[in-house]
């Protein structure tokens, strides 16, 4: 078996799929339920194999990582258990040495870098997180970048902002899509004045196969960004306008954020994280750009068109069940 994709069941696993299909190279979706892996990855057969693995149980997970060349670890857990993403980490990168596994590229966030020092976040900026869920992902790519050699493996890490596009319900911008579809208001956190990267998860997939086929991308971390800098308040403009409407926005600052939690278990886990929203941070992805020359980002306006074609073409996942990156 040429890949793995542990968690595939999300928004980066089912565009990584299209990807490795696409090079007619077999590869095995790992997930906790076989009936969501077969109605995800069914029109991908033959190249695909399913899996059905608990990832915090050793045994799962070097059966997962058995007879694979390289693994595409693309694990989310519920928000307020951010504790496992270390656990899980630890599991999987020794079952993967264990196993033979050649290659292991892990995809993170920008959590473990806390505030930004600066104007922009290089992979030399320190990571020093000021919120639980910083100090777990920083755990986490620590565990995966330790593993380094260890029984011939290689490893590297990809960082990436906030994405969106197509099957993508557990982004911060995708009620905005429903909303724009619907001619109903979205939900958004707000400041919605501050600038953001968002990436393409289409665009984010094959930046993950093409980091895998670098030999210098291993041994380190790497960023990704957005094509530019937006804000949510622009984003949703363009939005509604591909529809032919004016955008029509509810925003939780930090403060409703806190009385949403009292019913709401994400909104009570995100305040802690509002700071990405109020003092956002901004990626140089210039060292990732020169190891990939071929790295291609898709237009705001270009993304946000696709994603609205697909949205009103398939019937997806409902956003928010507090699961994301």
């Amino acid at each position: 078996m040429k890949y793995a994709l542990f968690g595939a069941s999300g928004a980066v696993g089912k565009a990584l799929a299209l990807v490795l299909a696409n090079e007619q190279v077999k590869f095995r979706v790992v997930g906790r339920s076989e009936k969501e892996l077969r109605v995800a990855f069914q029109k991908y057969e033959p190249w695909v194999e399913y899996c059905v693995a608990d990832l915090t149980i050793k045994e799962d997970a070097s059966r997962a990582a058995e007879g694979v060349e390289t693994i595409f670890y693309l694990v989310g857990v519920p928000y307020h258990k951010f504790e496992l993403h270390p656990l899980m980490s630890d599991i999987c990168v020794n079952a993967a040495a264990q196993a033979g596994v050649k290659r292991y590229v892990h995809l993170s966030t920008l959590y473990s870098y806390g505030l930004m020092q600066g104007d922009r976040i290089t992979e030399n900026h320190p990571r020093e997180p000021h919120t639980f869920k910083g100090k777990m992902r920083k755990e986490q790519e620590d565990i995966v970048l330790g593993a380094q050699g260890k029984n011939g493996m290689k490893v590297t890490i990809l960082c990436s902002p906030d994405f969106y596009g197509g099957d993508s319900p557990l982004s911060l911008v995708h009620m905005i899509f429903e909303g724009a579809i619907n001619g109903t208001a979205a939900d958004v956190i707000g400041p919605v004045n501050k600038p953001h990267e968002f990436v393409y998860v289409p665009d984010l997939a094959r930046t993950l196969y093409q980091l895998s086929q670098k030999e210098g991308a291993y041994g380190k971390r790497w960023n990704l960004g957005g094509v530019g800098f937006i804000t949510v308040q622009e984003f949703a403009n363009q939005v509604y306008a591909a529809v032919g409407k004016k955008p029509k926005l509810r925003v939780a600052g930090k403060f409703m954020l806190r009385l949403l939690g009292f019913k709401n278990v994400f909104m009570k886990e995100f305040v802690e994280m509002h700071y990405l929203m109020d003092k956002p941070l901004f990626v140089d992805d210039s060292n990732l750009r020169n190891l990939i020359p071929e790295l291609k980002k898709t237009s705001y306006k270009d993304g946000i068109e696709r994603t609205l074609k697909f949205l009103s073409t398939n019937q997806v996942t409902p956003s928010r069940d507090n699961k994301i990156s």
